[in-house]
């Protein structure tokens, strides 16, 4: 699976398909209610007691003597999936968000010293390869900005590509521009390299696509009176994910349900049942990030630990320097291999870098900020979108997220693992812990993933019979785990992130391989625009998968019809029913190989960004 190289754009001389978006409006997260907090609690109380009683009696009763080993296999992973309950209901226990504070003006009022007394801000841009038609919008919206009263706000457009678009496009809005001539430390190196080029009190990391809303710094500012605050993160919403057609507009389009409409109502209701979705095109590579941002990072945030993605924060110069230079300090005086080298080349082999180098910069570096004893900085992760940006609109671009986020996080799990380092409090181990258990989770999930199908073929089971006792264990701690999930994610679907864990593991596994192998991470951006790669590539895993399902399937009802030993209807239908599940799931990716974007209505107009985004900047004023 190589995604070093995207995919050639398309029609780059088209207007782009997000024009069509920008009268989206973001949605407000509310806080999560004392009645909902009250019945979470409960039903998280409920369903580790019924998952405990359930592996006890699974360790204790059910495991299948005449198949020891693979019962044991099957309840190890059991095992482990609830210690992964057990630290993501930690993750996600209570909210807890920061008072904000009117923005400050003066240096004085955020632990400043010397100097300028008014605050700067520099606003950071960072580009590799993506098309001017998707800066060009994020540029405007940054100089829309509406800062305090005499604050200075200055915009940088940081071209890792160093291409002479780009520097005419900076020139164009009159931003300052900054581009280097390789590419050592990825993004955290170009921003290295903005930073060594500006001197704002503040620094606001934005992607080529990260368009702000008119208010960020005037929400986002005020938390910085505390003067050991080093960066806020605001919540990534993107606003061209598609929204779909309702099920009763599509049978009535394609004309498959004719008639009277309360049949198609009905045939509505069927679809809606049996897909678990209540529209059909709606967001199909499961890119919306609520469960994360409103549930995860905002409850993360009760004890400090929500960490830094990278695009739409806002962070303290201060902070990210001196973190780096105590770091380097470190460094040169400790001797390599137990070899002490000359100050100069100490010096020189190891590089300062505010940003650690690495493709997960925004998560190292949170770590690194975190563990900092000396000065005890801390992070808040601010509720509310502030910015919008595109999400992942091909099967590539998709691919590309999925094995950056995977391949980052293995890395600094297996080689720098912050469980055990010096410096985190025993909360954040807990949080980052939480983090790296369910990627780790990809190592026993195709246990469970596979098991069905494998006791279709041998008629060998897990368990020492499907029988009435094994239900009263077993449908218990499922029903009051999927209860407490819904009280907890405040009505958010939870739906879209259990498929994307099942059809994301061929990407995950490929990225673990990858770093057990030595590899380091070097994924490219993830692309922005549709492009016209071909999709089927990055789903041959699946197909290879569901079509080995499928005949496992088969050979289970042929065997279990035959009446051969060991097969048994209760057999045949407890594990084609999981079968089922997790085909359905691991299927996901492939309704999106031949889905593109609708195009716009005005395709063949090429207007100025200037014109197309003053208009929809005032609609978040």
């Amino acid at each position: 699976m190589d995604l070093s190289a995207s995919a050639k754009p398309a029609t780059p001389q088209d207007e782009p398909y997000f024009r069509t978006q920008e009268a989206r409006v973001p949605p407000l997260y509310a806080p999560l209610s004392a009645r909902r907090r009250l019945a979470w609690h409960f039903l998280a109380g409920a369903s580790v007691a019924s998952g405990t009683s359930y592996l006890i009696w699974r360790w204790t009763v059910s495991l299948n003597p005449d198949a020891l080993g693979f019962s044991v296999l099957v309840a190890g992973a059991e095992t482990l999936f609830f210690l992964g309950t057990l630290l993501f209901y930690f993750d996600i226990w209570d909210e807890g968000d920061t008072a904000n504070f009117p923005p400050p003006v003066q240096r004085a009022e955020i632990g400043g010293g010397e100097g300028p007394s008014n605050i700067t801000v520099d606003v950071f841009i960072t580009t590799f390869d993506e098309l001017p038609a998707v800066v060009a919008p994020s540029i405007v919206d940054a100089l829309a900005l509406e800062p305090p009263e005499d604050l200075r706000v200055l915009v940088w457009l940081l071209d890792d590509g160093d291409r002479p678009e780009m520097a005419a496009l900076a020139r164009k809005f009159g931003i300052g521009y900054c581009a280097r001539q390789d590419n050592i430390g990825f993004k955290a190196g170009n921003l290295r390299n903005g930073l060594l080029h500006t001197s704002g009190d503040f620094v606001v990391i934005c992607d080529a696509d990260t368009r702000l809303f008119p208010t960020f710094l005037q929400n986002t500012l005020g938390y910085f009176r505390d003067p050991d605050m080093a960066w806020v993160q605001t919540p990534h919403w993107f606003y061209d994910i598609p929204e779909g057609q309702s099920w009763e507009a599509w049978l009535k389009q394609s004309r498959l349900c004719t008639g009277r409409s309360d049949w198609r109502g009905r045939g509505a209701q069927v679809l809606a049942w049996l897909t678990g979705r209540t529209c059909i095109g709606k967001d199909p590579f499961l890119a919306d990030p609520t469960i994360f941002f409103d549930v995860i990072q905002r409850r993360r945030n009760r004890n400090g630990a929500s960490f830094c993605c990278g695009a739409a924060s806002i962070h303290r110069r201060e902070a990210i320097f001196a973190a780096a230079i105590r770091r380097k300090t470190q460094q040169v005086l400790r001797p390599a291999h137990g070899i002490s080298l000359p100050a100069q080349q100490s010096l020189a082999a190891h590089p300062i870098e505010p940003y650690r180098f690495h493709v997960s910069e925004d998560l190292y570096t949170s770590i690194l900020l975190h563990e900092d004893q000396e000065k005890n900085w801390r992070s808040v992760y601010h509720p509310q979108v502030e910015a919008r940006m595109l999400s992942p609109v091909s099967l590539e671009a998709w691919a590309a997220q999925r094995l950056k986020y995977a391949g980052g996080t293995f890395d600094i799990a297996l080689r720098d693992n912050p469980l055990f380092r010096r410096g985190l409090s025993w909360r954040h181990r807990l949080h980052y812990g939480a983090t790296f258990w369910s990627y780790m989770s990809a190592l026993w999930a195709p246990v469970l993933l596979l098991a069905p199908a494998f006791s279709l073929v041998t008629g060998i089971t897990p368990v020492t019979a499907y029988s009435l006792e094994f239900f009263a264990y077993f449908l218990p701690a499922v029903v009051l785990g999927e209860l407490a999930m819904l009280a907890a994610c405040k009505g958010h679907s939870i739906g879209a992130g259990r498929t994307l864990s099942v059809a994301g593991l061929p990407i995950v596994w490929h990225a673990l391989f990858c770093v057990l192998r030595g590899h380091k991470p070097k994924f490219a951006p993830t692309p922005k625009l549709p492009v016209l790669a071909k999709g089927l590539r990055f789903v041959v895993p699946h197909i290879f998968l569901l079509v080995g399902m499928m005949l496992c399937g088969a050979i289970g009802i042929w065997r279990t019809l035959q009446g051969d030993a060991g097969f048994s209807p209760s057999l045949l239908w407890v594990n084609l029913f999981w079968l089922g599940v997790n085909m359905v799931m691991m299927a996901g990716p492939l309704r999106t190989v031949f889905w593109q974007m609708p195009k716009p209505k005005s395709a063949h107009t090429n207007p100025d960004p200037l014109e197309q985004t003053n208009a929809a900047n005032s609609s978040f004023a």
